[in-house]
């Protein structure tokens, strides 16, 4: 059976499932998954160098903000 955001098995109910996969220098970008929508990934065009930060509703699950930090420039 498929679980949300490709996880090996489901999360128990009134639990979201998410999954974090961190870059790999400039080759392979980072992407965050959250209850089965990726909401941060190269292909979406909104991650960048450094911390990659998703903000949801614990309660609810709704994507509240989305941004990058760049540590190396400081």
């Amino acid at each position: 059976p498929r679980h949300k955001c490709g996880n090996q098995k489901s999360c128990p109910q009134n639990h979201f499932a998410f999954k974090i996969i961190s870059g790999a220098a400039n080759v392979v970008g980072p992407s965050i998954c959250f209850d089965d929508m990726v909401l941060m990934s190269s292909v979406k065009n909104n991650v960048g160098r450094g911390l990659n930060i998703a903000l949801v509703n614990g309660t609810s699950g709704q994507l509240l903000k989305v941004d990058t930090f760049d540590m190396y420039s400081g």
